[in-house]
């Protein structure tokens, strides 16, 4: 697919979802999307290859959480090939991302992104979550196909911080994964995204501490 294809496709979608995209971010985008198509080949960064569903399915998807962003520094985890964090990063240049992950593969690219798309709001982190500790408790924490949410409020609670919530992207809806939430959390909300040429379920799990009553 040639990459004016692609820029109509990232032009339409992103009108659909309600986030006009200047010149720079569109450009920032795409050369995001060919970076990872052409690391892909090598470190097997996304399952998505098939080149017409590339803006939906990983440029369009990201960005569908955009309007439940309120933090001025976010924390991605499992952020593997950058997504949510790297498109989220490009149309938020006024807040910080911090993507961690635990492949070196995956941040070497993540840093490579971080270079070449000049992305100065981005801070990349070679880590396991459970073992994470940068001295920052993050008021949101997103992730993208990273693993049942019982995991990742225990791997991750510590790098919440106190009224923080967590951003779940996933598929279908995970009524098994809300059902084993640890006590102490809950699903506060959810939400059905709908994203510009992605026929499959999304949704959006938003998950915080359940408050602590007074005796």
């Amino acid at each position: 697919m040639s990459e004016s294809l692609w820029q109509r496709q990232l032009a339409e979608g992103s009108m659909e979802l309600g986030r006009a995209l200047d010149a720079d971010q569109q450009r920032q985008l795409l050369g995001f999307l060919a970076l990872l198509t052409k690391w892909n080949q090598a470190y097997n960064l996304t399952a998505v290859r098939e080149p017409g569903e590339m803006v939906s399915r990983q440029l369009l998807d990201s960005l569908s959480i955009q309007p439940f962003l309120t933090t001025a520094h976010l924390l991605d985890v499992g952020a593997g090939g950058g997504l949510p964090g790297i498109p989220l990063a490009i149309i938020n240049p006024d807040v910080q991302f911090t993507l961690l992950d635990s492949n070196s593969k995956k941040t070497r690219f993540l840093t490579q992104c971080v270079l070449e798309l000049k992305l100065a709001n981005v801070r990349v982190i070679h880590g396991r979550a459970e073992a994470c500790d940068d001295g920052i408790r993050y008021t949101q924490i997103s992730s993208r196909a990273f693993t049942a949410v019982e995991n990742m409020v225990h791997w991750c609670g510590h790098l919440l911080a106190d009224g923080g919530e967590f951003l779940a992207m996933k598929g279908q809806f995970p009524d098994d994964e809300v059902a084993c939430l640890p006590h102490g959390w809950q699903l506060r909300s959810h939400h059905s995204l709908l994203v510009p040429g992605c026929a499959g379920e999304r949704h959006l799990l938003i998950i915080d501490r359940i408050p602590r009553t007074g005796a």
